[in-house]
């Protein structure tokens, strides 16, 4: 795909672009919608051929992949309507919202017909192909897995070159894996909480925060090694009656494991639509 267009640039948005800004190698042309201004007018200012259309529709024609990536509260007014050609790749990375609901919102060209010849009769051309997608902002440095589905060719290989990606069999499985990314600030707040008690206790904010960082960064090194399962990698890192073995079952007891597990449960819920709104593709 050479011509990438981005509907809505948030934050996955700047990551996507920043993540195909590859020095080594050909990048291809990425088109912008204007609505968010001024982080659209920056990547473009900053990357050359980084372009900002005047609408989305202009962005859906110029592009041959187009990732609509704009808030879930926000898709109706950006997406309704919008026109988008048969041959198109339309990748999804809105979060809870399901291939059948955009299609519903775009206007995918079905009429739109082959041009006919004595041998070859005109036929309607098929409905632009849609793939939900889970790029996390580490596509910027081409380290994020991205969950697709379903698995499609040029998608893949587009996120391929931004850090791998992991098509799955269906959408209830997309559904899991878009629970998990519901984990993440979770996680910032729990370092934030350890770098207060530290603070709590005596110990300057900017040292507390400057070891915890530093303690954390060592523990995603340690996650690179994938010949180590996490239970593994856990014990490894435990001495038996260790402080590490008392804050695990003292506080990460089953108790909390549980309320954590009832918690993405019903997160999955609120992404999955009910039964009889669910379409195989």
């Amino acid at each position: 795909m050479k011509r990438i267009g981005i509907i809505g640039v948030g934050e996955i948005g700047r990551a996507l672009v920043e993540g195909l800004r590859d020095p080594a190698g050909p990048t291809p042309e990425v088109f912008l919608s204007p609505r968010s201004a001024r982080t659209s007018a920056d990547l473009s200012e900053r990357y050359e051929g980084v372009h900002v259309c005047a609408d989305n529709q202009q962005v859906a024609d110029r592009s041959e992949l187009v990732i609509v990536a704009v808030r879930r509260q926000d898709r109706h007014e950006a997406l309704d309507g919008l026109r988008v050609d048969g041959s198109k790749v339309v990748v999804n990375v809105m979060a809870g919202v399901t291939n059948d609901d955009l299609r519903s919102m775009l206007a995918t060209d079905t009429a739109r017909t082959t041009r006919a010849t004595p041998a070859t009769p005109a036929t309607p051309a098929a409905d632009a192909t849609l793939v939900r997608a889970i790029p996390l902002p580490s596509v910027r440095e081409r380290r994020s897995v991205t969950v697709t589905y379903p698995s499609h060719p040029a998608v893949d290989s587009f996120f391929e070159q931004l850090g791998g990606a992991l098509p799955v069999a269906d959408e209830a499985a997309f559904d899991v894996f878009s629970a998990l990314t519901g984990t993440l600030t979770a996680h910032y707040a729990y370092l934030a909480t350890l770098t207060s008690w530290a603070a709590g206790h005596g110990i300057p904010a900017h040292d507390a925060e400057h070891y915890v960082r530093g303690l954390f960064q060592a523990v995603g090194r340690a996650l690179g090694d994938e010949t180590r399962s996490l239970q593994q990698l856990s014990a490894d890192h435990e001495t038996p009656r260790g402080n590490n073995e008392r804050i695990r079952t003292t506080w990460f007891d089953e108790t909390n494991a549980a309320t954590l597990s009832n918690a993405l449960d019903d997160l999955l819920n609120d992404l999955r639509p009910p039964p009889d709104h669910r379409v195989h593709p």
